[in-house]
């Protein structure tokens, strides 16, 4: 097999994406054959190489593409120092190791992907791509055609005026606004520091969409794998997932062939979409 840069090695293998796997090499903390491994354009035979990552050898999974609904007040890391609650506890019962794909706040709640694939992590992150992200908002004031028009073409934050977004407002109560945001960048805090470069204080975020995909029929915290047909999107639209995997069977309670099937229920499933209060 042909030599490949150990970093895709890691990302392919689910230890992490492409560029979180270039701080793990540059750190110290990969081991090829036994020897320590920090410059990054390092060739390797995946396999017949040995690779170890801190001290752990590291074995190519088959592929998984999870979506998780995010609730509020949780990090969106596999660990946090601050001892947070984080969506590692929430993707526990993933049948193998995955990483979330970009983040989301830990006061913002919505869609997630979660994935063992550095590869289909880096494209879906990558600014060259522009994937879409759908979020509804609440802020503090009632704001004017003039407002979502400022937003529509750019807010100028620190780091630069962010790109055109599509607004539709949604509704008014009092003294708040509602309205529904779709934007391609994925910067640290934006739509919270574009609603206060623009004196609009974002009271509440949730993500509905990411690349098309929505939690619709997940309750918060629940997640479950991307069929066959999302994944075919996504790689029709975005390039990934290479090659389209089929999802992993659910697994059978025991005893669950000798029993009757129980009679369908109906569930009421819960949307990231805030109602009115």
């Amino acid at each position: 097999m042909a030599s490949v840069r150990l970093q895709k090695v890691l990302a392919r293998a689910g230890v992490a994406s492409r560029r979180a796997a270039e701080g793990l090499i540059a750190a110290g903390h990969v081991r090829v054959d036994g020897r320590v491994v920090t410059e990054l354009g390092t060739k390797v035979d995946p396999r017949a190489a040995r690779i170890e990552v801190k001290g752990q050898r590291i074995v190519a999974e088959a592929p998984l593409y999870v979506i998780l609904h995010k609730p509020r007040g949780v990090v969106s890391t596999m660990q946090d120092p601050e001892g947070r609650p984080s969506v590692r506890e929430l993707l526990a019962d993933v049948p193998g190791r995955v990483f979330p794909v970009g983040r989301l706040d830990f006061a913002t709640s919505g869609v997630l992907l979660a994935t063992n694939d550095g590869d289909f992590s880096e494209a879906l992150i990558h600014p060259r791509h522009a994937v879409p992200k759908t979020y509804v908002v609440k802020v503090h004031g009632v704001m004017q055609p003039n407002d979502l028009d400022a937003w529509r073409r750019g807010i100028k934050l620190e780091d630069g005026q962010t790109l055109p977004a599509k607004v539709k407002l949604l509704r008014h109560e009092g003294d708040k606004t509602w309205f529904e945001l779709v934007i391609t960048e994925g910067r640290n805090q934006m739509i919270r520091r574009m609603g206060d470069a623009t004196r609009f204080r974002v009271m509440r975020l949730a993500r509905t969409a990411f690349a098309g995909l929505t939690a619709d029929g997940l309750r918060p915290g629940a997640w479950r794998h991307l069929t066959a047909d999302e994944q075919t999107a996504l790689k029709r639209d975005y390039g990934v997932p290479r090659r389209v995997a089929s999802p992993p069977a659910e697994p059978k309670p025991p005893g669950a062939a000798r029993r009757p099937a129980p009679a369908s229920r109906s569930r009421s499933a819960k949307r990231a979409v805030p109602t009115r209060r």
